[in-house]
């Protein structure tokens, strides 16, 4: 699942969790509640300890909504982990939806370390059955380009990301960050992920 985000979130990279030129190493999360945020300086208590984070002074709130799979329609830019199926076609294991004007990750290809795939493109054709929801997703990208035709089950994590406030960064509030080490040795970080009303997010 970490990669799963890692992927997504680097596909967004410079606009919602970029890090500074001065780390060196790839982002790694941080998961947990908040504790204090001092300025850029956030404090996060997790299931490892407590860790903090030096935000970039342009720091992003992303918020991950809980959405209905029928609220993909024809025309949106989503991107879904998926598993090959016998006929060649994908099942999803989880949808990530993009707000209209952004695309990110676009293509076909496979999640490092893992069987699955990641598709990014637009929804051509939408299709609700007794298997669930039936989308045909066009991509022009990394992999090449085509249509990759897969099925949503029932219960698939269906997820919107919007742009939230810093306010919602909060004592308390459940968070996720990517983050790594710079020069200096502290860990630094371009944005906060959360769920909505500061709910840990929903992957």
């Amino acid at each position: 699942m970490r990669q799963v985000i890692a992927s997504i979130m680097g596909a967004l990279g410079v606009g919602l969790l970029a890090l500074p030129a001065a780390a060196q190493a790839p982002p790694g999360p941080v998961r947990g509640a908040v504790q204090s945020l001092d300025g850029n300086r956030l404090t996060v208590a997790g299931a490892s300890g407590q860790a903090v984070v030096l935000l970039a002074d342009d720091w992003k709130v992303t918020v991950l909504k809980k959405i209905d799979v029928g609220a993909i329609k024809p025309g949106s830019f989503i991107g879904t982990t998926n598993v090959d199926k016998p006929d060649g076609t994908g099942q999803s294991t989880e949808v990530h939806v993009f707000p209209p004007g952004l695309r990110a990750g676009e293509g076909h290809y496979p999640m490092p370390g893992q069987t699955a795939m990641m598709t990014n493109g637009d929804v051509t054709t939408v299709v609700t059955d007794a298997k669930g929801q039936e989308l045909d997703i066009k991509y022009n990208g990394r992999g090449g380009s085509g249509v990759r035709h897969v099925v949503v089950p029932p219960g698939t994590p269906v997820v919107l990301f919007t742009d939230g406030d810093r306010s919602v960064i909060k004592p308390g509030a459940q968070v996720l960050i990517f983050a790594a080490p710079g020069a200096d040795g502290a860990l630094h970080g371009g944005g906060v992920l959360t769920g909505e009303g500061g709910a840990a997010p929903p992957f």
